[in-house]
């Protein structure tokens, strides 16, 4: 078998991945993915608290939400799931139930829209009783072997399940070489795309998110294993680190105040797509600053995308995209 990452196929399998192989130095549509929270309540259609006009979707209510989207120029979503119905347990079971929210909404995305990138984060603080991203040691530590093994159990079911993409943002060390080993052995590793959370910081900006998908910990906290904020050093290491590994795409979270690691990222990764995500935190905020009259939401969103492109970006994950699919016509 050939290095890991010599399995390069995956992250241009797709037209879209293919167009992301380039560096553009202004905005487009085809840059922009969605954040979707989706519920197992297949009827859902639930306002997130702290997100303007962001919910939670069953799969029943999402083709119908995306269709305009999409005809738009919307091309690439990013799912999240979100168990309401089933209990939670310490290994995150219900991350891979193959009649679960994200292998739901894969298996109806694909069917509904073909030409539709399907991205599908892979963690398990959605899924465990206990919040955290990975299974943990009984003194409440994480365990990180059997959570790689877990992660790379999930995101291969996602890609059986026809994802385009797995992202995987747990944060656990090697668990991308253990998701592309998997790719590689299942015999997907050349249609199925690794997108990698690999400049992750322990952020106090994902807040409504974690509201969203009901993952805070239930105690302690992710500092051990995301990033220490001051921690540049280690950023450059996890990226050196994921690409070596196999990565199709590194990324950096979140994205207006670590738009210094971005650009790094863009050196130490000249060749990879990058990617950034403009977390809840800062979508949250944009919108609390539009409202008191700081200034036009429209403009300052803008000029904030144009700035992750400068630093370096192929792709932003932007929970307003749905917006920018009118604002970038304008």
């Amino acid at each position: 078998m050939s290095d890991i990452s010599s399995q390069l196929h995956g992250g241009y399998a797709h037209p879209l991945s293919r167009s992301w192989q380039g560096q553009s130095r202004r905005i487009t549509k085809s840059m922009f993915m969605y954040p979707l929270f989706i519920s197992d309540d297949p009827d859902a259609e639930a306002p997130l608290k702290g997100m303007p006009n962001q919910r939670r979707w069953g799969v029943n209510k999402l083709p119908g939400f995306l269709e305009p989207l999409i005809k738009k120029g919307l091309s690439s979503v990013i799912l999240f799931g979100v168990p309401e119905r089933k209990p939670k347990d310490e290994i995150g079971t219900l991350a891979d139930d193959p009649e679960g929210p994200v292998i739901s909404a894969v298996k109806t995305l694909r069917e509904k829209f073909p030409d539709l990138y399907v991205a599908c984060d892979v963690c398990l603080c959605e899924y465990t009783s206990h919040g955290h991203c990975g299974i943990l040691h009984a003194d409440g530590l994480i365990n990180n072997g059997p959570s790689v093994k877990r992660l790379a159990d999930v995101a291969l079911a996602y890609a059986k399940a026809g994802a385009h993409c797995v992202a995987p943002s747990d944060m656990m060390d090697g668990r991308v070489g253990a998701i592309k080993r998997a790719l590689i052995d299942s015999g997907l590793v050349g249609k199925t795309s690794l997108m990698s959370y690999s400049a992750k910081f322990a952020s106090s900006l994902y807040g409504p998110f974690r509201d969203a998908v009901a993952s805070a910990p239930a105690f302690g906290d992710r500092r051990c294993y995301q990033l220490p904020q001051n921690a540049r050093g280690l950023a450059r290491r996890a990226i050196v680190r994921d690409v070596g590994e196999g990565a199709d795409i590194i990324m950096v979270k979140p994205g207006s105040i670590y738009l210094d690691i971005l650009a790094e990222a863009r050196q130490l990764a000249p060749d990879h797509p990058l990617a950034v995500y403009h977390v809840s935190g800062e979508y949250a905020a944009l919108h609390a600053a539009a409202a008191a009259g700081v200034y036009d939401l429209k403009a300052q969103v803008v000029e904030l995308s144009e700035a992750f492109v400068r630093a370096g970006a192929t792709i932003i994950l932007s929970y307003f995209s749905p917006e920018l699919m009118d604002w970038l016509d304008e």
